[in-house]
């Protein structure tokens, strides 16, 4: 990409994020507290997102997304988790969803399903995790079998963003038990609402606590063949095509946090008076707020480095793991540090500080833990 080029992209995400930064501050930051309290599913937020075209970053145009990079999905996820993990979570799912349908799914299954979804008219879920089969999809035990033209499925899924709410699941099931994780799997697209299919619970989480987390029954399914997603035995690859973008994201909301914990932190430090000066003027706190800086600053260039390669097509998988990898654990610390700085405040609910950091928790957790990041990331050393 030439100079030219590459300043014109850079002026069209600093005038994206100041949009997003400027949705934020007025849908998502006066009601933040509320959700987080009510655990309620804010759908006007995620209408008033599709309008403005937040979701689907970097799905194609004809296919009914915004066209944009991998860089602007990670500006996004930043800004819009800097106001609340929860939104940001969803505009992941969101976009992890449609790359899913638009690399691998029909023109029917395109036509049918992106729309709605970058509306934010239709809500989904991507079902891969069971009781036996988290880091590791080969225990999977979902399964569906052959009935003349159609397929029939059962199993059970747990802690499945969106499952309470789901229009539609993107299901990984074994379709050929003699194969094994390659060739053996396929994928599913499901309508929530038809006979067999149960929305089994509604889990009480931790942190980010208005983006739901649930569980799938499936009891003898039936599916037309035009459920499936790509073609028999594809599933597993699918899963893979997606899962280096899918830990951006979740490092960019990671990185969102941080900054969330670093402003309240900064701005507690100023207007806390002890021993007749604000405590930033004590080199304990100072420092602290310097780490602080340089963790968020340090996570967005390893961010945006990761994004850059995945836009230019080159391998990128060990350089995703080490952005994702900092950028959740060093929101982990930030958070950390934003409650002590803000001593007995930041321990209280209702203050930013002790919702960052119950919010950051999970980062190090889904879309591959800090160990399996660390086990790619090595494993591109050593191999």
């Amino acid at each position: 990409m030439t100079a030219p080029a590459l300043a014109d992209r850079a002026e069209e995400r600093a005038a994206l994020t100041a949009m997003v930064r400027d949705f934020t501050r007025k849908h998502i930051t006066p009601v933040v507290e509320d959700l987080d309290a009510t655990e309620r599913f804010p759908e006007e937020i995620y209408e008033a997102m599709g309008r403005l075209g937040l979701f689907g970053i970097t799905i194609p145009e004809d296919h009914g997304g915004a066209g944009g990079q991998t860089a602007d999905y990670v500006a996004v996820m930043e800004e819009l988790a800097y106001g609340y993990a929860s939104i940001a979570d969803q505009c992941g799912l969101v976009e992890l969803v449609t790359s899913l349908i638009s690399l691998h799914g029909s023109n029917e299954q395109v036509t049918s399903y992106i729309p709605g979804l970058v509306s934010g008219q239709m809500r989904c879920s991507y079902a891969l995790t069971e009781a036996s089969a988290g880091s590791d999809l080969g225990g999977l035990k979902t399964n569906a079998r052959r009935d003349g033209s159609d397929w029939i499925l059962n199993g059970e899924k747990i802690y499945i963003h969106n499952a309470p709410v789901a229009d539609v699941a993107m299901v990984l099931a074994v379709t050929d038990p003699t194969k094994g994780k390659r060739g053996g799997m396929s994928m599913f697209l499901v309508d929530v609402e038809q006979p067999g299919v149960e929305r089994a619970y509604r889990e009480k989480k931790m942190g980010q606590k208005a983006s739901p987390v649930g569980g799938f029954i499936f009891t003898d399914v039936r599916l037309p063949a035009s459920a499936m997603l790509g073609d028999e035995g594809t599933g597993f690859g699918a899963v893979l095509s997606v899962l280096e973008k899918g830990r951006l994201g979740i490092g960019a909301l990671a990185n969102g946090i941080s900054r969330a914990a670093l402003d309240t932190a900064r701005e507690h430090a100023l207007e806390r008076r002890q021993f007749g000066q604000p405590i930033a003027g004590f080199q304990a706190v100072a420092f602290q707020l310097a780490d602080m800086a340089t963790e968020h600053r340090a996570a967005r260039l390893l961010l945006e480095d990761a994004a850059a390669q995945l836009d230019q097509a080159k391998s990128a998988g060990p350089a995703c793991s080490m952005a994702k990898l900092y950028a959740s654990e060093a929101a982990i610390r930030n958070t950390g540090r934003a409650v002590q700085i803000l001593g007995g405040a930041g321990y209280i609910r209702g203050v930013p500080a002790e919702r960052l950091y119950r919010d950051a928790r999970i980062t190090t957790i889904y879309e591959g833990t800090s160990e399996v990041q660390r086990l790619i990331i090595s494993r591109s050393l050593i191999a």
